[in-house]
């Protein structure tokens, strides 16, 4: 994405453009899955006085318009991705906590069917695999 691409996608979602929003926006895309802190440190590279409060504000508003994906594998913290809207999944490590994208298994939302439904109209499955990664088993 492209700080050309941010303004219009904001826009889109019913979002206000602001420098804070476009700088998250631009993190995310260069840092996938990253937590807060990584988050704030990269968008500082575009806005150097953006503080934590904004970054934190951003990210919430930008995961409730569906713009960013939350995920927070047990144990860890939350970590955010701009990949939204195709139900893929997440590899976990155990040593070092690297997080990789797991594409669906059958390539369709939701990917696995519940034994009940209980009346939800299921439109998305989340599923965590764990394990160690190449670094860490080496």
């Amino acid at each position: 994405m492209t700080s050309i691409e941010a303004p219009e996608l904001l826009r889109e979602a019913g979002l206000r453009v602001t420098r804070p929003r476009v700088a998250v926006l631009d993190a995310l895309e260069r840092t996938p899955h990253a937590d807060t802190a990584t988050v704030i440190d990269a968008a500082r590279t575009l806005v150097p006085d953006v503080s934590h409060q904004a970054v934190y504000d951003t990210l919430a508003a930008l995961t409730q318009v569906g713009i960013v994906r939350r995920i927070q594998p047990h144990g860890h913290a939350a970590r955010y991705e701009r990949r939204v809207g195709d139900n893929h999944h997440h590899v976990v490590c155990r040593g070092c906590g690297d997080i990789a994208d797991v594409d669906c298994a059958t390539g369709e939302a939701p990917c696995l069917v519940p034994s009940s439904d209980h009346g939800f109209v299921i439109d998305e499955a989340e599923v965590i695999f764990w394990g160690t990664c190449p670094s860490c088993t080496a």
